[in-house]
């Protein structure tokens, strides 16, 4: 403004403050006008959600990640009667580190940086057994394989570096069953199938721990698995 109060031009002024010649005017008539070049408090568009609505928006997407921002916007409109676009559920959401695009859900999860540390320790620990010693020893694993197809295309909200979360992880398809199975030196034992239904403590107990783990025990002794 004191520029143009000494007599330089719009154009000039522009240039060397890498504005358009319609900003400068439209600033020298605001200061005109008001005294000052700032901006009224509450100009622009308002806002179209409360925080109370975007805390409500951020917990439902934390109890249905999978919802789109559509149904995300439907829900809102029947608790609080206030409709936004999706546009607008997005934008509120990403304010709050929930992001959907490009976030698939995890599938399993993968061994951690802790998980490597022990396995390895336990392989140094143990590098200098002899065959004697190696009989006593259970190795057991357990892979779940899905009965139905999935494209994986769903999305789901979750913040950054929160991938690994329970929360983030499902299961592929639909159906599935679990086989469970265990590794010796010149052994193994039959795939046990666990169909339907959660495996419990119990149900891994009466359908693993007794046949397979407990019979080896009474007939080689004390084990490590």
């Amino acid at each position: 403004m004191g520029r143009l109060e000494v007599g330089h031009s719009q154009s000039q002024i522009g240039r060397e403050f890498n504005l358009t010649s319609s900003v400068v005017c439209n600033l020298w008539k605001h200061f005109h006008d008001t005294g000052s070049v700032e901006r009224k408090p509450g100009q622009g568009r308002p806002r179209a959600t409360t925080a109370r609505e975007d805390r409500h928006l951020s917990l439902l997407v934390r109890r249905n990640r999978g919802a789109t921002a559509s149904r995300l916007s439907r829900y809102l409109y029947a608790a609080t009667g206030k409709r936004v676009s999706r546009v607008t559920v997005s934008k509120r959401l990403n304010e709050r580190g929930l992001f959907a695009k490009r976030r698939r859900p995890t599938v399993c999860v993968l061994l951690t940086s802790t998980n490597w540390t022990a396995r390895f320790a336990w392989c140094r620990q143990n590098r200098d057994w002899s065959m004697e010693q190696w009989p006593t020893v259970l190795f057991t694993d357990e892979s779940r394989f899905s009965l139905q197809t999935n494209s994986r295309r769903t999305f789901i909200w979750r913040e950054p570096r929160t991938r690994y979360l329970p929360s983030n992880v499902r299961e592929i398809g639909g159906g599935g069953v679990l086989i469970w199975a265990v590794i010796m030196l010149d052994g193994r034992t039959p795939l046990h199938v666990l169909v339907g239904g959660s495996v419990t403590s119990v149900r891994y107990r009466d359908e693993v721990l007794e046949p397979y783990v407990r019979l080896f025990r009474d007939t080689v002794g004390p084990i490590s698995c």
